[in-house]
Order: C-alpha cells, then sequence, then structure tokens
C-alpha cells in the first residue's frame, strides 16, 4: 500500500470518529494556542518597555535611593537621597544638562463631589524637559512656584477628562490632602511607563510636596524618591555615571557599599529586556506542558482505537497487509490529528493576540519562525505518541484479531 492510500484511509477514519477525533485535538490546540500567545505577548511587553525607556532618550540616567543590588523590594526604600544631592549634581558635574529632582506619593484628590487616586509628584521645573512632559494647555511649574511654596497643580490628561469634562481645567482649584490648589496647566497624553498611567499624575511644585504634603522625612534634608538626570550628549552618559557616582560616594561618605543607584536608560533597557525574556521562556515551558498533555491524549486515543480495529487490523494482515501499512496508517493518522490541532491552535493563538493588541497598548509579534516551529513541534508530537499504538497494531497476529471478530 503506498503513501496516498494510507493518508486516504486514515482520513477515512478520523472522519467517520469527528467527536473523538476532536477532543483528541483539544490539548494540542491548547498547547499550540498558548505557546503563540504567550510568545507573541512577551515580545509585545519586551517592545513596549523598549519604546517607552526609548521614548525618555538616550542619555538619561536615573539616581535611586538604597542600595540596588540588595533591595528585594519596593516598600520601605531608604531615604539616603535629598535635594542637597540634586543640587550637587547639577552644579557639581560639568557632563550634565539638567537634573530633575523627584518625590512621588499615592493622594486621593477631590473636586467638588468627585474623588480620585493619582500619583502626586513633587518636582521641579526642569523635570517638563528631562522626562518631555510637554503642556497641552497652560503651562508647567516655573521658578516663582518653586521659590514660593506656591499651591499649583499641573495635571494629566486623564484626570482633566474625567474631572473636567464639560469645563476648562485651568484655574480650577482642587483638593489634594486637604489643601486647595489651583490648577495651572494640563499635560499631553503620555499613556502608561511601567504599568504606571502617566496621564493620572498630578505635579506640584517640590517645595510644597515637602513641606505641605509629606513633611522632612529624612534628617539629612527634603528626601527624594528618584534624581532624573538628563546627560548633555549620549557620549558623554558613562562620564556622568562614574562622576554622578563620585560625587554621591564623598557627600554620603561611602567606604563600603553604595547607599544609592544610578541607572542609565540604556541599562534599565537590557535589565528589562532580559525580565521579559525570562517570563517569556517560563511561560512558553509551562504552554509546552500543555502539548505534552495533548501528545498523552494522542497516545490514549490511538490505544483505545487500536483495541476497537483489532478485527479490521486482523482483516487487513489476513488479505496481505503488511506490518509496516498497519504502522503507517496509524502513524499518519496520529500526525493529522496533531498537525490539524497544531493549525487550529495556531490561528486560536494568533486571533488571541490579535484581540489583545486592540484592546491594549500591546503591540503583539509573533513570526513566521515561531509558527513554523509551533507547527513542527506539534508534528512531531503525534509522531512521537503515536509510535507505541502504531507498533502495538503492527505486531498483532492476525489470527489473533480475527478470532476478536
Amino acid at each position: 500500500m503506498n503513501f496516498l492510500e494510507s493518508l486516504k484511509m486514515a482520513s477515512a477514519m478520523l472522519a467517520a470518529n469527528k467527536l473523538r477525533t476532536s477532543l483528541t485535538m483539544l490539548g494540542i490546540i491548547i498547547g499550540n494556542a498558548s505557546v503563540i500567545a504567550t510568545i507573541g505577548l512577551g515580545q509585545g511587553s519586551q517592545k513596549l518597555a523598549e519604546e517607552q525607556l526609548e521614548s525618555l532618550g538616550p542619555n538619561i540616567l536615573f539616581v535611586m535611593p538604597g542600595n540596588q543590588k540588595g533591595r528585594r523590594t519596593t516598600l520601605n526604600v531608604p531615604k539616603t537621597l535629598v535635594w542637597e544631592d540634586a543640587k550637587a549634581i547639577a552644579s557639581q558635574v560639568p557632563t550634565i544638562e539638567a537634573v530633575a529632582p523627584e518625590i512621588n506619593q499615592r493622594q486621593l484628590i477631590s473636586y467638588r463631589n468627585q474623588n480620585t487616586n493619582v500619583t502626586l509628584i513633587g518636582t521641579t521645573p526642569e523635570y517638563s524637559y528631562v522626562r518631555n512632559f510637554p503642556v497641552a494647555t497652560g503651562r508647567f511649574l516655573n521658578p516663582i512656584d518653586l521659590k514660593r511654596n506656591q499651591r499649583v497643580a499641573v495635571i494629566g490628561s486623564e484626570i482633566a477628562n474625567s474631572l473636567f469634562l464639560f469645563s476648562n481645567p485651568i484655574s480650577q482649584r482642587i483638593r489634594i490632602n486637604n489643601i486647595s490648589f489651583e490648577i495651572v496647566g494640563v499635560l499631553e497624553p503620555k499613556g502608561s511607563f511601567f504599568g504606571t498611567n502617566q496621564d493620572e499624575s498630578i505635579i506640584i511644585p517640590l517645595t510644597t510636596m515637602a513641606n505641605q504634603i509629606v513633611g522632612e522625612t529624612s534628617p539629612h534634608g527634603t528626601a527624594l524618591s528618584i534624581i532624573h538626570i538628563e546627560a548633555k550628549s549620549t557620549d558623554t552618559v558613562r562620564a556622568a555615571k562614574f562622576q554622578i557616582e563620585n560625587l554621591l560616594r564623598l557627600r554620603h561618605q561611602i567606604t563600603t557599599e553604595d547607599d544609592f543607584g544610578v541607572q542609565t536608560s540604556k541599562q534599565m533597557m537590557s535589565i528589562v529586556g532580559t525580565i521579559t525574556s525570562g517570563l517569556t521562556i517560563l511561560l512558553v515551558g509551562i504552554a509546552g506542558i500543555s502539548l505534552i498533555v495533548g501528545g498523552i491524549g494522542v497516545m490514549n486515543i490511538m490505544l483505545v482505537s487500536v483495541t476497537e480495529r483489532t478485527p479490521e487490523i486482523g482483516l487487513r494482515k489476513a488479505l496481505g497487509a503488511t506490518q509496516r501499512d498497519i504502522l503507517s496508517q496509524f502513524l499518519i493518522e496520529a500526525i493529522i490529528i496533531a498537525i490539524s490541532g497544531g493549525i487550529i491552535g495556531i490561528i486560536s493563538g494568533v486571533s488571541i493576540l490579535m484581540l489583545v493588541g486592540a484592546i491594549s497598548p500591546l503591540s503583539p509579534t509573533i513570526s513566521s519562525g515561531t509558527i513554523f516551529l509551533s507547527l513542527s513541534i506539534s508534528g512531531g508530537v503525534g509522531l512521537g505518541f503515536g509510535v507505541i499504538p502504531a507498533q502495538r497494531a503492527a505486531k498483532l497476529d492476525p489470527i489473533v484479531a480475527l478470532r476478536r471478530a
């Protein structure tokens, strides 16, 4: 019997048992859909993170409090960075362009009878330049606001849309920590940044934040959450990092481990890439288990099929069919189930990615190589788990098989 005849016979047998064939394919479908979806989402997450970091610019540095190597959580971060450190960096490091210190905290704000929880940022006028936060209407903070502890606020676009849908927010007043603030500007939409919606933030002067909202939390001065720094060019980023580290070590009188960390946007991009790649591999491994479970399902159903079709196998052998003919037919059935399930799973996975792309900021991508690999694995699963049932069918004694008829 040639391959084409075996293929026709295998297809006919599968078509005659549609429900059993469909249930057998289900594990393969779920496994392939999971692999395609997880890889696509992983690549999309990595791409989104890289785009967000690139939007900051290649010459941005971040100075964060606490020992970065030993830190395992973002809770209870040591108050080791103060405003005086930022001022020293701005005045003594020649390779930088601008410095924007920041204090951030979640706060409940209110406008008339509406309340919402936002990220409150206390900073300086340089923040708009360093972090690329352009103003859509009104103005940003200025040095006078900082000097006079002005109760003024620049709000994100989503806050403006939710609280002031039918009115102009400029000159309106909101309450933060039971203190009235005048809105002087509305930021242009920025989207999310590492899971934080930047359009739900409110920016106020750093002095006002320190003196009237959070208070003095460090004995050495105004404690900061982070310092954003822009180097003069991409060529001076390494020099700026070196100079900032040396300056802070001198200021903090450090002789052992640093109580701060300096990261460049490139380093953060590398860290994010490592994390997302690791998560993608983990998720793909978990999804791969579904393929193995699906393969076991194929083997179980094929074994049941061999038992049910024992008289048929005996009759075919009695009519001259060889072990090779029987073996090839059952292997072909297993491969058809696996590849068909793989194709349906790939279509399902791609559909999931399209749906996620339509309702979220992620842009999931999947390469043709990944699709080909997934389909190859499906075929391999069918071949691998179909061997045992096929061999069992091929080795049946025709006389014993006919006696069971």
